[in-house]
């Protein structure tokens, strides 16, 4: 067991890691954690970093390596580019460095078994980015489900309708790729913005083991002039039933994410970003609620210091990262043809037309995009 506060060390501080900086902050100030070093390619300035941390600036460097080495990490965040991942989780296992390794863990699934693997040989906790797997509404749901509420499962629906200007494909050089230098990085809308629509999907079907996926069919497009998929969706076939997930950075008009469970005499919906519940079930009012969430740092230095239960072990990804693996896999997305989108100048971004309800009728129905007429759609693959 570690004692308390957890000396932290966190690679990629820029860009989403800024968030990971605040959160370590509040951390510290409860006396939990102890920032003491950040791996940055280019030192972050003060100002970049809102002052001091307890009154001390944390140390920095270019080597994460050298820098878990001279500042006695216990624990590290990594939110880094998606292909450093594996490489960085396993210079801290080797060093008995615990991590809190951001979502996707890997590009490949041969990667995301040597990181999982690596880890687990040398004995240290790894948790997985994935901060909607910490609401308490998914054990809640999971608990309705076991008691009928909503009858028999039929499957699961998954929508996302965001929206993304050009410039958010040139914020890194590893974005909307899905190779850069001959490295796996697939960074695609299912993989990436929204994969937190494909994990919570399989969560609530309690099939998020790589050995519960039975095949997977992928529709990949892109609106915009990008390596990778913006608009897209897919269907994991499970012997739970099936989980699809439609998503899309190209929206007419950006929306809450959410999850939906089919059963036989109802349905529940849940917006992951808001840890909002709705179940709607024959012969009963609709019922809606809010619920807390468990901070996954925190989660994990609970692990470390009281031995609570991980929330989001590697293997409890397995089953996403078969979908990670079949869309790596699948033929390079297609190209939207020009009438199927359309250009929003004042805001700099691609629309994709009618995609709002197509999104929304596939969670609805459980269908692809061809299925549901797109006269745009692909022929869909299949991946077993």
């Amino acid at each position: 067991m570690s004692s308390i506060p957890v000396p932290v060390v966190l690679a990629g501080a820029r860009g989403h890691g800024r968030w990971h900086v605040e959160n370590i902050r509040r951390l510290q100030d409860k006396g939990l954690v102890r920032l003491v070093g950040i791996c940055e390619l280019t030192p972050l300035t003060e100002e970049e970093l809102g002052g001091g941390f307890g009154g001390e600036l944390p140390e920095q460097s270019a080597d994460f390596a050298a820098l878990l080495d001279s500042t006695g990490a216990r624990l590290a965040v990594i939110c880094t580019p998606i292909p450093t991942h594996t490489d960085l989780a396993l210079i801290a296992a080797e060093r008995g460095v615990h991590l809190l390794l951001e979502k996707p863990p890997a590009p490949s699934y041969a990667e995301f078994r040597r990181m999982a693997d690596g880890v687990a040989a040398a004995g240290v906790a790894c948790q997985i980015g994935f901060q909607s797997l910490g609401s308490h509404a998914v054990p809640a749901i999971r608990k309705l489900l076991a008691e009928g509420a909503i009858g028999e499962v039929v499957g699961v629906g998954g929508a996302g309708a965001w929206a993304r200007a050009e410039s958010y494909y040139r914020r890194a050089p590893w974005a909307g790729k899905r190779r850069l230098n001959g490295v796996d990085v697939v960074d695609g809308v299912l993989t990436n913005p929204l994969a937190h629509a494909v994990a919570t999907g399989l969560a609530l079907l309690g099939t998020t083991r790589a050995e519960d996926v039975t095949g997977i069919e992928t529709e990949l497009l892109r609106a915009n002039d990008i390596e990778s998929d913006d608009t897209s969706c897919v269907r994991v076939n499970t012997a739970h039933g099936p989980v699809t997930v439609a998503a899309t950075l190209c929206a007419e008009e950006s929306g809450e994410p959410y999850v939906v469970v089919h059963g036989d005499s109802g349905r529940i919906t849940y917006w992951y970003k808001l840890d909002r519940v709705l179940v709607q079930r024959a012969d009963h009012g609709p019922r809606e609620s809010e619920y807390g969430s468990t901070d996954l740092l925190e989660n994990l230095v609970d692990h470390l210091t009281t031995g609570a239960a991980l929330l989001v072990a590697p293997d409890a990804t397995g089953a996403f990262m078969k979908v990670v693996e079949a869309i790596r896999l699948a033929a390079d997305p297609a190209q939207l043809p020009s009438d199927a989108w359309y250009f929003l100048p004042d805001e700099e971004r691609r629309v994709v037309r009618g995609i709002d309800g197509l999104v929304a009728a596939s969670a609805d129905s459980l269908a692809l995009y061809s299925e549901l007429g797109a006269s745009w759609a692909p022929p869909k693959e299949v991946s077993t």
